[in-house]
C-alpha cells in the first residue's frame, strides 16, 4: 500500500511516499481504508521534533482521518466492515498508525461511525479540532459534562481566533449547544467566516479595543473564554470574565509569555484550565466524540466555505506540501485525499 513515512524529525520535506505492507487488526483493533485524511498543527509540530526528539524508527503522520473499515480484530464490538467512520488520534503511542496511508489499524475506542449525513471530509475534519473544543467548552465548574442542544443555554462563550480549525469547531459547538457566541479575529475576511460558522458577534482585534466591544456585546461578562493565544490575550480575558468564570486555554500562538496576575484571577474566583487530547483519558474522549457526532446527525456541525472554513486539498504524494500548508497557518482545513471514496 502507498504510505507517507517519515524517519526522525525535520521540516516537511522529510515526508516520502513509499511503500508499507498492509498491516492486520489485533485484538481490539480496526483496520479502515483511509478516504481522506486530516492535517492538525499537531502533526506538524510532532514531525519536527516540537514535542521533544523523535527517533529514526519509521513513523506515518497524521491524527485524523475518514474512511472505510475493512476489517476488525477479535472483541471488536459496534463496528463491521463496510461501515463508513472517522478515527482520532491514530497515531498516538503507535507511529507508524497515521492516517496518511491506504490503509491504518487503531484501538475501535479511536474509531467513531460517520453519520449517514456526513462525507469524508467532515469526517477528517471532526476529530483533534471538534474534541478540543469539546473539552474547552466542558470543563466550567457548574457548567455541563456532556453537550447537547440547550446545554450551554443562557451562557455567553468568546472564541478567540474564530477561523482556525478550532475556533470554529468552538463556535458550531457551543450554538448548537445553545450558549451565545463572540469570536475574535484579526480581518474583515475572518469575520466572515466566522459568521458563516454562526457567530452571533464578531470582533476584529487588530481595529477594535477588545475588553470594550466584547462588554458592549456581552456586559454582563463571559462565562467561558476558548482560548489560542493566552499569552496576548489573558489582559483582555481577564477584563471581560465574569466571576466564576473559565478561561481554557489549548495553544498560546504566538508565544508570547503569560504570567498569571494571580491576585486578579483569585478576585474573580476564575479558573484557568489547560487543554491537551494525549492526557484526557478514553473515557472523555469517548464522550467527546459521541457528542460531535450528535451534532454532525443533527446538521449542526459542518465544514466547507459555507461553514466557516474553507477545505485545502492536496494528494498523498503531495503531503508535505500540505503540511507546510497548515505549518504557514493556511486559513481553512488541510486535507489529503488517500485513496478513492468508492
Amino acid at each position: 500500500m502507498k504510505a507517507i513515512v517519515h524517519h526522525g524529525s525535520g521540516p516537511a520535506d522529510v515526508l516520502q511516499l513509499t511503500d508499507r505492507p498492509v498491516p492486520e487488526p489485533g485484538p481490539g483493533e480496526v483496520r479502515l481504508r483511509v478516504v481522506v485524511s486530516g492535517v492538525n498543527p499537531t502533526d506538524w509540530k510532532s514531525r519536527s521534533g516540537g514535542y521533544g526528539a523523535v527517533d529514526d524508527s519509521e513513523a506515518v503522520p497524521n491524527q485524523d482521518g475518514a474512511g472505510v473499515v475493512d476489517a476488525i480484530g477479535d472483541g471488536v464490538d459496534g463496528l463491521t466492515a463496510g461501515d463508513r467512520a472517522w478515527a482520532t488520534l491514530a497515531a498516538y503511542q503507535r507511529p507508524t498508525s497515521g492516517t496518511a496511508q491506504e490503509f491504518t489499524v487503531v484501538p475501535v475506542e479511536r474509531v467513531f461511525q460517520l453519520p449517514d449525513n456526513a462525507g469524508f471530509d467532515l469526517g477528517a475534519g471532526v476529530g483533534i479540532p471538534a474534541i478540543t473544543a469539546h473539552r474547552a467548552l466542558t470543563i466550567a465548574e457548574d457548567g455541563p459534562a456532556r453537550l447537547r442542544p440547550g446545554a450551554l443555554g443562557g451562557r455567553t462563550v468568546l472564541v478567540a481566533g474564530g477561523a482556525g480549525a478550532v475556533g470554529n469547531a468552538a463556535i458550531q459547538l457551543a450554538r448548537w449547544a445553545g450558549a451565545t457566541v463572540v469570536t475574535t479575529v484579526s480581518s474583515s475576511a475572518k469575520a466572515v467566516l466566522s459568521r458563516a460558522a454562526g457567530a452571533d458577534h464578531v470582533v476584529d482585534y487588530t481595529t477594535q479595543d477588545v475588553a470594550a466591544a466584547v462588554r458592549e456585546v456581552a456586559p454582563e461578562g463571559i462565562d467561558i473564554v476558548v482560548e489560542v493565544a493566552i499569552g496576548a490575550n489573558a489582559e483582555a480575558d481577564l477584563a471581560v470574565l465574569k466571576p466564576l468564570g473559565t478561561i481554557a486555554v489549548y495553544a498560546n500562538n504566538g508565544d508570547r509569555p503569560f504570567a498569571p496576575e494571580v491576585r486578579r484571577f483569585m478576585g474573580l474566583n476564575a479558573r484557568l484550565q489547560f487543554v491537551l487530547l494525549y492526557t484526557l483519558g478514553w473515557d472523555r474522549l469517548r464522550a467527546a466524540g459521541d457528542d460531535v457526532n450528535a451534532a454532525v446527525a443533527a446538521g449542526a456541525f459542518r465544514v466547507g466555505e459555507e461553514a466557516g472554513l474553507p477545505l485545502h486539498r492536496f494528494a498523498l504524494e503531495d503531503a508535505a506540501a500540505a503540511h507546510r500548508a497548515v505549518e504557514t497557518a493556511t486559513v481553512g482545513k488541510v486535507l489529503i485525499d488517500v485513496t478513492p471514496a468508492t
